[in-house]
This record gives C-alpha cells, structure tokens and sequence, in this order.
C-alpha cells in the first residue's frame, strides 16, 4: 500500500466515479456487481492480515475499518469517515463488503460471506462476516 499522501485522488472524483457513473452503469444489479467486483479486486491486492486489510482502507480512501467483535466463526468491523466523504445515505457498500469476505476467505480458508448495514445516525457501516468452518477452500494465502 502507498500511505503516500501526494497520491491520493480528490474526494470529488471518486464521488463522480463510485456514486454516479458506476449506479448509472450497473442500475439495478449495482449491488450484486460490486459484491463481485470487491471480490475480484481482494484477490488483485490480497492483504495477508487484518492489519493489512485495515491499512488498505485507509490507503483506498475508504475511512477506517475497525474490529469491534470476533467469534470463531466471524467478525464485526464499523467502518468510519467523515460524513462527506463517507457519503453514506447515496452509497452501496458491497464493494467494501465483498473485499472483505475474499480477504478473509483467503486467509481463513473457509467459504465466507459479509453483509453490510448503513447506520446513517452513528454516520457508520457495520460488516457482519461469517465464515463455514464445514465449507473448506484452496488457495488460502495464511492462517491468521
């Protein structure tokens, strides 16, 4: 990951590309497409741990995804911005949420799924992660 600041791209760029062209492109199916865009987008940039992983969403410009709970067979994450860059009453966040079940998917070995929800009064997404400890898959890069 950059962490490099002369190299991010301005907020209102990554609006008109995530907010307008993208929903004007994929309408309907804006939520499945981006599942499996974020999908396809984990295994291009793997992160080969949860502190990786929280480091690419600050280095994407995504806001600050933080643990707040863990199970042996999930997470919770929150993640947090600013309300104008989070932007969370005009966003679908299935692009963040299908990085995460390849991330850790990849990680953990098991078929994983993660649901997002919008808090719009805490002004913050919450992602339930689930993983199928019966659901065995190849490729994983490491056990956490």
């Amino acid at each position: 990951m950059l962490n490099n600041p002369s190299n991010t791209i301005s907020s209102f760029g990554y609006e008109l590309i995530r907010d307008h062209v993208l929903s004007s492109i994929l309408g309907k199916h804006e939520d499945d497409v981006l599942y499996w865009a974020g999908k396809e987008l984990a295994r291009k940039f793997p992160c080969k741990s949860q502190d990786e992983l929280i480091a690419f969403f600050a280095d994407a410009c995504w806001g600050n995804l933080v643990l707040t709970k863990e199970s042996k067979d999930g997470r919770i994450f929150h993640l947090m911005n600013e309300p104008t860059l989070l932007q969370i009453q005009n966003r679908s966040f299935r692009l963040e949420a299908g990085f995460i079940a390849e991330q850790i998917q990849q990680v953990k070995g098991y078929l994983t799924e993660c649901y997002d929800e919008k808090r719009e009064k805490q002004q913050l997404v919450t992602f339930t992660v689930k993983w199928d400890v019966k659901e065995r898959i190849m490729n994983t890069i490491t056990n956490e």
